[in-house]
């Protein structure tokens, strides 16, 4: 749909959404919205509603065993590299109903930076553009002919989230977020593994499949239970490339005062290849 046919109000709306997607994944307000349950994963997930009684500490040889062959499993899965970019579509949905759809090309360069591009679906346009580096975040309104500097402690100020570099680029990846491995206890249910651990902010239980421990699903619980702050992630349709196993299709069931459900189908990715992460501010623009 070309830009001068769409109405005021869808390009408001699309607006929003990009706000919120790039807010979402790159400020981690992801625990500062609630949705209701998502449809496809999540429902299926064997993990319990509370996560703080799920898990107790084993001593028996199997569960001994099962820390040890999870915790392999875990190295093994994790996805390194050097460089990332993916073209992904986002569908999101909150207490006012289904938002438009948009697209995001992401490329990242692995612990330096991340550069996202998003774009309105019916538009076909970019509209937002932003640059992710470990001490600061720039962010281009096209449409409005803005930039804005912000750095990722000011960030974590406004958001009350411990949200650092490595923690963004884990979620876009596909590793494990927020994962304390000292305080990890581990049990089988139903073939599935759960592994429960906890820090200072939050309680993350994760489930992993049954036959490769691969993500399942990421429960997190604010460990402040004023503020009653919780996210489930779910993780589905593994794609293998270059001995990868990459999830292509995420839902996030964010929780706390409103409601936000978000779906993201990666349709391309690849590892490793050569990609530009620069950022080029045009005159005209005004800071905000």
């Amino acid at each position: 749909m070309p830009e001068d046919s769409a109405t005021q109000e869808q390009i408001n709306q699309a607006n929003q959404q990009m706000k919120t997607f790039f807010y979402l994944t790159i400020l981690s307000s992801i625990f500062l919205f609630s949705c209701s349950p998502t449809k496809r994963v999540i429902n299926n997930a064997i993990a319990p509603k509370d996560t703080t009684n799920v898990i107790r500490d084993q001593t028996s040889k199997e569960a001994i065993q099962l820390a040890q062959t999870t915790r392999e499993n875990l190295q093994k899965n994790y996805i390194d590299f050097k460089t990332f970019s993916a073209k992904i579509k986002v569908e999101s949905q909150d207490s006012k109903g289904k938002n438009p759809d948009i697209t995001a090309v992401v490329r990242i360069v692995k612990d330096s930076a991340i550069w996202i591009s998003l774009s309105a679906t019916f538009l076909n346009v970019e509209v937002y553009r932003a640059l992710i580096t470990k001490d600061s975040v720039v962010l281009m309104d096209k449409r409005e002919k803005t930039v804005q500097y912000r750095s990722l402690d000011y960030l974590q100020e406004v958001t009350k989230i411990p949200f650092d570099f490595k923690t963004l680029q884990d979620l876009l990846i596909g590793n494990p977020i927020f994962f304390n491995d000292q305080s990890a206890t581990f049990k089988k249910v139903d073939n599935y593994i759960l592994v429960n651990s906890s820090d200072a902010n939050f309680k993350n239980l994760m489930t992993l499949t049954p036959d490769n421990s691969l993500l399942y699903r990421i429960k997190l619980d604010d460990v402040d239970m004023a503020r009653n702050r919780t996210a489930n992630i779910s993780y589905d349709e593994y794609e293998k490339s270059n001995d990868v196993s990459f999830s292509t299709y995420r839902e996030l069931s964010i929780s706390e005062k409103n409601k936000l459900d978000v779906q993201m189908k990666y349709k391309q990715f690849d590892f490793n290849k050569d990609l530009s992460v620069g950022l080029t501010i045009p005159k005209n623009y005004k800071r905000k």
